[in-house]
């Protein structure tokens, strides 16, 4: 758990401005910073246990959805391209389109579909502990360690 909050303190400090001051060039945005999911839920508290941090590069192709899921772990990705909707069980609904953030929802069946006209492609970042999913299938209660995309 300390190795979590290190890690989550280097890059908040290598992300901040103050570290860019001065230098030629250097822009830094914010693309989300936040204690609560999209839905506006807040975040549950990181899980005890050896962190680790998968980053898994998706493409979801035209006219693909993705099936019911949800993850386990705290996940935030950002859409390099392409449009991706996100829906929940309750019919909450977001829309993303290229450079947009998300910071996904928790323990709560969802699924994401690509209702655009190219591949979705998105890069999504969990915070996990070893030997724990970071997304369960809603339907079968299979679990994915994030090598595929669950089906």
């Amino acid at each position: 758990m300390k190795r979590l909050f290190y890690v989550i303190c280097l890059i908040s400090l290598l992300s901040s401005n103050v570290l860019a001051e001065g230098v030629n060039g250097v822009e830094v945005d914010t693309l989300v910073k936040t204690s609560s999911s999209w839905d506006g839920e807040p975040l549950p508290d990181y899980a005890e246990g050896t962190p680790e941090i998968t980053i898994l590069r998706i493409t979801v192709p035209q006219g693909a959805r993705l099936p019911l899921h949800k993850h386990p772990v705290i996940n935030a990705g950002v859409l390099l391209a392409g449009e991706l909707t996100v829906t929940t069980e309750e019919n909450e609904i977001l829309h993303l389109k290229a450079g947009d953030s998300i910071a996904e929802v928790v323990n709560k069946g969802h699924y994401g579909k690509n209702e655009g006209n190219e591949p979705a492609e998105i890069i999504v970042f969990y915070a996990g502990v070893v030997d724990t999913p970071i997304t369960i299938k809603e339907n079968s209660g299979e679990e994915n360690s994030g090598a595929t995309i669950p089906d």
